[in-house]
């Protein structure tokens, strides 16, 4: 210690004098890796090589069963058009795709409300021995089989959904999709988007809110007990604290739920009972496009050639799927960022 000036003071060391040990000096890090930190980042690269090899070879097969096909066929063909005959060896998916887009976005309009709805009340309003039960329920039924869906909708879901089309198409024909086509006789509304949509928004209601859910419980209850306390209701904490805070989360959830509605296979085809290949926006309608379906209902007695047809329908589906993903990729970061 040394006294300058009236102030009592440090003594600042001199450039040749050392530091002690004992001196509140922060401790800088090793600059060198050790062992165990290249071990763990091997690992770690490990893993990621072995997710990038598997969607690489998974590309690389498809493209080269489905390589016959679209010899045949021409690549614009395949992917523009809307045709399956094996007897012509002629094969288009573009109305299957298509078809595979209107059932997931039906299954949105349906899920996605429903699944908010429940993850908020099993975070915010529901006593929390009725959460953890929900929160078991809801778990329970992410985890069901489709072929359990896929019957429960044939035999029991849709009946009722039959006279809500026929309500449809009498009362809201002003809307393009709710309209039937003028080559209709007496409609059939069985085996439609509609009632497969409904299904498969159903199906994937527990996978949203599960993750919703979480995102949800990750929010800091100081910002939702001072949004509170500031005289707020909890309808406005809800929409003003939590929903902001959890939308990139929600997102993605929406997203994840549309990529399994996207690749629903066993569920839709028992409740379509076949696939139409044209392309077919009246909703309402028996005849709807599944490139899921399709491959699973034609893939056990199919030619070579539509064989290689079904792989590359598979290829189309799973570019789709990544489409998709990138989509989720780029709106999960804009929701973040602001």
């Amino acid at each position: 210690m040394s006294f300058v000036g009236g102030v009592t003071g440090s003594v600042a060391p001199s450039p040749g004098i050392g530091i002690a040990p004992h001196d509140d000096v922060p401790i800088r890090p090793a600059d060198h890796p050790t062992f165990g930190d290249r071990v763990f980042r091997l690992a770690c690269v490990a893993a990621a090589s072995v997710a990038l090899l598997i969607i690489a070879s998974t590309v690389i097969f498809l493209v080269n069963k489905s390589r016959p096909a679209l010899a045949k066929t021409g690549i614009w063909h395949f992917f523009t058009g809307s045709v399956w005959n094996k007897a012509g060896n002629d094969f288009a998916v573009f109305g299957l795709l298509l078809g595979t887009l209107i059932i997931g976005l039906i299954a949105l309009v349906v899920a996605v409300p429903f699944a908010v709805g429940m993850a908020l009340f099993v975070n915010e309003y529901a006593p929390p021995r009725v959460g953890r039960a929900l929160t078991g329920v809801i778990d329970l039924l992410a985890a069901v089989p489709s072929l359990l869906f896929g019957m429960w909708g044939f035999f029991a879901f849709k009946a009722h959904v039959l006279p809500v089309s026929r309500w449809l198409s009498d009362h809201l024909v002003a809307l393009p999709f709710f309209r039937l086509s003028k080559t209709v006789g007496s409609p059939n509304f069985t085996g439609s988007s509609l009632i497969a949509g409904l299904l498969v928004g159903v199906m994937i209601i527990p996978i949203i809110t599960s993750v919703s859910r979480d995102v949800m419980a990750r929010v800091p209850r100081e910002q939702c007990e001072g949004a509170l306390a500031l005289g707020g209701s909890r309808w406005a904490m809800i929409r003003d604290v939590i929903l902001p805070y959890g939308k990139s989360g929600i997102v993605g959830a929406t997203m994840l739920g549309f990529g399994r509605a996207l690749g629903e296979t066993v569920a839709v085809a028992i409740v379509l009972q076949g696939v139409r290949f044209q392309v077919n926006t009246h909703i309402l309608e028996q005849g709807a496009g599944s490139i899921a379906a399709n491959i699973f209902t034609k893939f056990g007695e199919a030619s070579p050639i539509e064989l290689s047809a079904l792989v590359a329908s598979g290829l189309a589906l799973m570019f789709l799927t990544f489409a998709v993903g990138l989509a989720a990729r780029r709106v999960v970061a804009r929701t973040t960022r602001f």
